[in-house]
């Protein structure tokens, strides 16, 4: 096998751009140009076994040999998959069984240089020559614009009552938390553009707690919502009147420490506490 690298300067930071590596949505965009449909199944965690698959089940199983987070990832390759099996090395597997693949984030000039060496077979030379530097290209676009994660919910309520029970924050603290650990022990909303709120998360037993705070751009009544947090995220919420019940879709910036899987999950598990609580009261 011959070693090549690939290396690109993104302007992000490194959490961004290792979010964009290996979180699944995003993943899944920057490989496609390897294999349409291309994804990973893993634990994501050092010593475990990975799964390289596309949608037909074909691919290859890896194990990940050194990871550190924001820095290294390092896969070991083993075998290859058909129908979604892992298949015995045969002499022709030999050939590339125990090659390795490493990502390397350096924070340099402004930004990371993401590099990737590869142990390529013979056969596939000229195509990860052509292939590597499109897909990093694509982790380049996506790490260097805001992700934006959707999630919505059908409300059997008024329009009316919906925007009420999502605005006031008489409701906002018996709805605004993710599980039952969690609370909103006060919140303030001053609803126009231009006006502040402020919602005071905490977990039940006190040992954690912080300010969901951010400033309003946009505010039309019984239609959008628009406003921008401190970190200079951005928000929209559109409320949509469907004959006697509404939809709420919420568009929002990830943040870049928690995985996108985890953003989304607690922004939808919000939005259907709000749900449950606003069409039981």
């Amino acid at each position: 096998m011959k070693k090549l690298n690939f290396t690109i300067h993104i302007k992000a930071t490194a959490n961004k751009v290792w979010q964009v590596l290996w979180d699944d949505s995003t993943y899944r965009k920057w490989t496609h140009l390897f294999h349409e449909g291309s994804y990973a199944v893993s634990d994501w965690k050092e010593g475990s076994n990975i799964q390289f698959l596309n949608p037909t089940g074909s691919g290859m199983y890896s194990t990940i040999e050194w990871l550190k987070p924001n820095e290294h990832m390092v896969f070991k390759h083993i075998g290859e998959i058909k129908n979604f099996k892992e298949q015995a090395i045969d002499e022709k597997t030999k050939l590339w069984s125990g090659g390795l693949e490493a990502y390397t984030l350096i924070q340099e000039n402004g930004g990371i240089t993401l590099s990737v060496d590869v142990d390529a077979p013979a056969d596939f030379i000229d195509y990860f020559k052509d292939t590597f530097p499109k897909a990093l290209a694509q982790v380049k676009e996506i790490s260097e614009k805001p992700i934006v994660i959707v999630v919505e919910a059908i409300v059997n309520a008024s329009i009316e009552k919906t925007w009420d029970y999502f605005t006031q924050p008489q409701h906002i603290i018996k709805w605004n938390n993710a599980s039952d650990e969690w609370h909103t022990p006060n919140a303030t909303n001053d609803l126009k553009a231009g006006g502040n709120f402020l919602y005071r998360m905490e977990a039940k037993d006190g040992s954690f707690g912080f300010d969901f705070a951010g400033t309003y751009t946009t505010v039309e009544l019984h239609q959008n919502i628009n406003y921008t947090l401190g970190d200079g995220r951005t928000t929209k919420i559109t409320f949509v009147k469907q004959n006697n019940i509404c939809k709420i879709v919420e568009e929002f910036d990830a943040e870049d420490i928690n995985s996108l899987s985890l953003q989304q999950g607690g922004w939808q598990a919000i939005l259907n506490n709000f749900k449950t609580y606003t069409e039981n009261n």
